[in-house]
Formats: structure tokens, sequence, C-alpha cells
């Protein structure tokens, strides 16, 4: 078994309107020393083991579904969970 997190964010070319929202409170709070602040999504998978390798699967997964490419873009970490 496979414990997948994926992180989604807006490509840096895009504006992000959330993240400026939040950047500006942290302003007006008296943190001016904070450049920027960007909002994403984030995801946990519990992936079975398969014929597919993890990577392709969570590829695919984020590419057809949990990331629009056209303006996001998206990491993962995958860990191999014990077996209890």
């Amino acid at each position: 078994m496979y414990f997948v997190k994926v992180y989604v964010t807006y490509k840096d070319s895009v504006l992000d309107p959330q993240g400026e929202a939040v950047k500006h409170a942290v302003h007006r709070m008296g943190y001016e020393e904070i450049a920027e602040i960007r909002m994403g999504k984030y995801f946990e998978i519990q992936v079975a083991p398969s014929q597919a390798p993890v990577e392709e699967t969570i590829e695919q997964i984020c590419d057809k579904l949990l990331a629009n490419v056209n303006m996001e873009t998206y990491r993962y970490e995958i860990e191999e969970m014990e077996e209890v």
C-alpha cells in the first residue's frame, strides 16, 4: 500500500486572487515582511499495489482530475505504508 500526498498550486504566471487577499490580510495584521502567499489544494491518496507503477497512476489522476494543467502545477510525495 502507498500513501501519496499531492500538492496543486497555480503556476507562477497565473494570478492567485485568494493568495493576494490573504497576503493583504496578513499585511493588515502587521506582517509587512510577507512578500507573497500562494493558495493551493492538498490531497491524500492511498494506493493499493497494482500492475501500473504508482507514479503513472498519480500522474494520470492529477492530469485528468486534480489539476487544471493549463493554470496549475502539481507535485507529489509517495511513501510506502507499513503492513500491519
